[in-house]
């Protein structure tokens, strides 16, 4: 296993994580009947705790497009989501600076009995844009989403990728200073991908901070210009993105 390699950005940071401990339990029963029969026989339902995150630092420069990498259960969307502020991390801080936007889960915030339409008003309005704004930008997020008059039907009946295609529409149309993805572009077909992948560069030349989650390390590279590989909840290696990718692949599970 390689020394862990700290990069900090020369420019203002956008984001700073400072030694970032998040805490799990877990518990031991199998299953649900078991807990459960353990419970009518007064037996106690051991849980042990799991470390998410164990002292994980860094920092991301205003405008830099950065991935975080690693294996399944490293760490990784749990960073972004104390990032996003869905999570508080039980040790250490993080601090954002401007407006964030996130694509961490699938839906996410989308109210299932409301219509695609009423969904849009509703986030941008949570991500701080006006009626007046969201009235100029809404036929622009329809067409981008690309999902037509379902626009109009209440969102519980739209598939996972209809969810994401108007989830990541909205996210990039609001005003933003920093955007999270959490493995968002693996839902759609490849021409969607490709059209998301172009909308993200464009940001990226017009100054938003990126925090990318991906186990794509083609789009990695393709965005990002640094990497942070996240290994057994701690950050293994801070640095150029094809280095990083480089460590990810050679990390054994």
């Amino acid at each position: 296993m390689s020394d862990t390699i700290i990069q900090t950005s020369e420019t203002t940071p956008a984001i700073i994580v400072d030694h970032v401990t998040k805490t799990f339990l877990k518990r031991n029963s199998h299953s649900m009947k078991e807990a459960f029969v353990g419970w009518t026989k007064g037996k106690k339902v051991r849980a042990d705790q799991f470390h998410a995150l164990d002292d994980v630092s860094f920092q991301i420069g205003e405008g830099e497009s950065v991935a975080v990498l690693g294996f399944n259960g490293s760490g990784k969307s749990t960073t972004l989501k104390m990032v996003s502020g869905v999570m508080q991390p039980d040790e250490g801080r993080v601090f954002t600076k401007g407006r964030v936007a996130g694509l961490i889960e699938v839906g996410a915030g989308f109210h299932p009995d409301l219509s695609g339409r009423e969904n849009v008003y509703l986030n941008a309005a949570i991500l701080g844009m006006s009626k007046e704004q969201i009235d100029a930008r809404f036929d622009d997020i329809v067409e981008f989403s690309e999902i037509g008059d379902f626009i109009e039907q209440e969102v519980k009946h739209y598939s996972s990728g209809m969810f994401m295609r108007l989830a990541f529409a909205v996210a990039i149309h609001v005003d933003l200073d920093v955007l999270l993805v959490d493995e968002v572009l693996a839902v759609g077909d490849e021409a969607f991908r490709k059209k998301c992948s172009d909308k993200l560069k464009e940001l990226a030349s017009q100054g938003v901070t990126m925090l990318i989650v991906s186990h794509s390390m083609g789009m990695v590279q393709d965005l990002c210009t640094r990497g942070i590989v996240i290994h057994e909840h701690k950050v293994l290696f801070d640095g150029p993105i094809a280095e990083a990718v480089q460590v990810i692949r050679t990390t054994p599970h």
